[in-house]
């Protein structure tokens, strides 16, 4: 109800038209989605706290339960914060930070240097080695290894959670990802506003430093070429010393691209990874590449779908796979896209756990170490961040780059059909609806609000002259997705904007005052009196917001006054 989306009013009811009856809260069937994916959320960590008690994952067999316990938890609240500050990181740009520097100082000095040139770039760049290095973690430290058996389960169940891996994903999933994106996607000043995220932030952009990522950026020149783009930046053109260290880091990035391509596929060859047992070497090579193309996949459809929501119907629908691709995602009124946004961070996490388990390296008492190599060395490999490294450079990142220069290759094409069906299916299972819960928990017990609070709507910020702006007039090349680039308002768009909201409100207000004459009791009435009551202070602010911005054109009448003819009122 957008009424109280603009006045910042807390409530815990949701209103429908229906048979003229009023439902609050969920309905049936998403309460039992969400109890029951809050239910196998607690099993998944019983069953995970209880392997490595038992000593029956990598990292507490091998050194310590307690060590164990410090890394997962340690992991999974930094992953947390490393897929909410990206929400917070890529949706501030186009918004004026001059609105948020006393309410919020320490997101604003995060944005003002974060967004600074190209450093929400490095940023995201260096985010994407964060969240896979941190999933190896949370793998070595919970994962179970071979043959773990805990709690007496039965087989099904020890199959279902255990083998499959499916506690770990839940449990990150819901815990370490979906919650924090939920809360970050409409809380993203708040949930900045922390030093931690401070912390975070830098990290990520010390590690795009390093240059052990630049390989990425000679695979953005190479997609740009292809697309016969150049590439937009936010900085002046490096000058030769800058361009000494800048090519000095690719070939370092290259080199180490190379070397854990090299000891990976070694391991793999020779049988000494974390791979289950009983499958050839041949297959576990296939496996990998395919995990990582699928990944891919998963990783450019999110920035394709972005880029085509922004196309008209007919550029999108090229093809036939285009077009069904398309009616999945924005027909019934835009479900398809956020459902899509879900089942992919499921889809996602599930082969960012199969691709650890597979390159880690891990050899047998007795046995050689890979490429014979010293014991530090082996050690270092068993890590499994340069599995980390290739998934973030070659599975994650390049994909995205061509998803930024090509959207509509993405977009049409039978694999793309296949992984977004494959998604949506998974949302609407609601297996991970309890990330809607402990977001709610979250929300409460942090006290985030909504930005709109702080910093009023998009079509407010314009009336005050703060306006929202764009970031990059291309995307190719870039990481941003071009999903979060603000509200743009045309001058000659806002006459437009506001008269389809009044009428909008009128609409709605004819409509309570319908549902009014037919309640059954007087606690409906009240709860349609006071929507009505909610509807027609909303019209006056709109009348309001458009005298502020009309002030700013030359001769410009003000709106008249809305009569609403049934009540005999006349609203300001």
């Amino acid at each position: 109800f957008f009424a109280r989306h603009q006045f910042g009013i807390p409530t815990s009811l949701n209103y429908t038209f229906d048979k003229s009856k009023v439902t609050m809260g969920d309905d049936p069937l998403t309460f039992i989605k969400k109890t029951i994916s809050v239910l196998l959320l607690i099993f998944s960590l019983v069953v995970v706290h209880a392997l490595i008690a038992d000593k029956q994952t990598n990292l507490s067999d091998n050194i310590h339960p307690a060590l164990a316990y410090v890394a997962l938890w340690g992991a999974l609240i930094w992953l947390s914060m490393v897929e909410g500050s990206q929400a917070s990181m890529v949706g501030l740009p186009p918004i004026d930070r001059e609105l948020y520097r006393e309410s919020h100082p320490i997101a604003f000095k995060i944005c003002e240097r974060g967004h600074r040139g190209d450093n929400l770039d490095r940023y995201l760049m260096g985010r994407q080695f964060m969240v896979l290095a941190l999933v190896f973690v949370i793998n070595m430290s919970g994962a179970p290894i071979e043959d773990a058996d805990v709690l007496n389960l039965p087989t099904p169940l020890a199959n279902a959670f255990l083998k499959s891996g499916l506690a770990m994903i839940l449990f990150t999933c819901m815990i370490g990802q979906l919650n924090t994106q939920v809360n970050a996607s409409h809380c993203m000043l708040d949930y900045l506003n922390d030093h931690f995220a401070t912390f975070t932030v830098w990290v990520a952009v010390g590690i795009e430093a390093s240059g052990l990522l630049h390989a990425s950026y000679l695979i953005q020149m190479i997609v740009a070429m292809c697309a016969g783009q150049t590439i937009e930046s936010n900085e002046p053109p490096r000058d030769g010393l800058a361009n000494v260290l800048y090519w000095g880091r690719v070939l370092f990035s290259c080199g180490c691209l190379g070397f854990a391509f090299a000891v990976t596929l070694a391991a793999l060859f020779d049988g000494k990874t974390t791979m289950w047992d009983g499958i050839p070497e041949v297959v576990s090579i296939i496996f990998f590449f395919g995990l990582m193309s699928v990944v891919g996949m998963l990783e450019g459809m999110q920035i394709a779908f972005f880029a085509v929501a922004k196309m008209t119907e007919e550029e999108r629908n090229y093809n036939s796979w285009a077009t069904w691709t398309n009616e999945l995602l924005f027909g019934n009124g835009g479900k398809g896209l956020p459902g899509f946004m879900i089942g992919r961070q499921l889809c996602v996490v599930s082969c960012f756990f199969v691709i650890a388990r597979v390159t880690t390296v891990s050899i047998e008492d007795g046995d050689d170490n890979v490429l014979g190599v010293g014991d530090g060395a082996q050690k270092f490999f068993e890590t499994g961040l340069l599995g980390a490294l290739i998934t973030t450079i070659v599975a994650s990142i390049a994909w995205q780059l061509v998803a930024s220069a090509f959207p509509l290759t993405m977009l049409g094409n039978v694999v793309t059909y296949t992984l977004l069906r494959i998604c949506l299916f998974l949302e609407a299972t609601g297996i991970a609806s309890g990330a809607w819960v402990l977001a709610s928990i979250h929300k409460k017990f942090a006290g985030f609000q909504k930005d709109e609070v702080y910093i009023g709507t998009a079509e407010e910020r314009a009336a005050m002259g703060h306006g929202d702006k764009k970031v990059h007039g291309k995307e190719i090349g870039h990481l941003t997705g071009g999903g979060f680039v603000g509200n743009l308002l045309q001058d000659e768009d806002k006459a437009e904007a506001f008269t389809a909201r009044r009428t909008k409100v009128l609409a709605n207000i004819s409509r309570l005052r319908e549902q009014v004459k037919e309640t059954e009791s007087e606690e409906e009435k009240q709860i349609f009196e006071d929507c009505i009551a909610l509807e027609v202070a909303h019209l006056t602010k709109i009348n309001k917001q458009q005298k502020l911005s009309d002030k700013k054109v030359a001769d410009e009448d003000e709106p008249e006054p809305i009569k609403d003819v049934e009540a005999g009122v006349e609203y300001a």
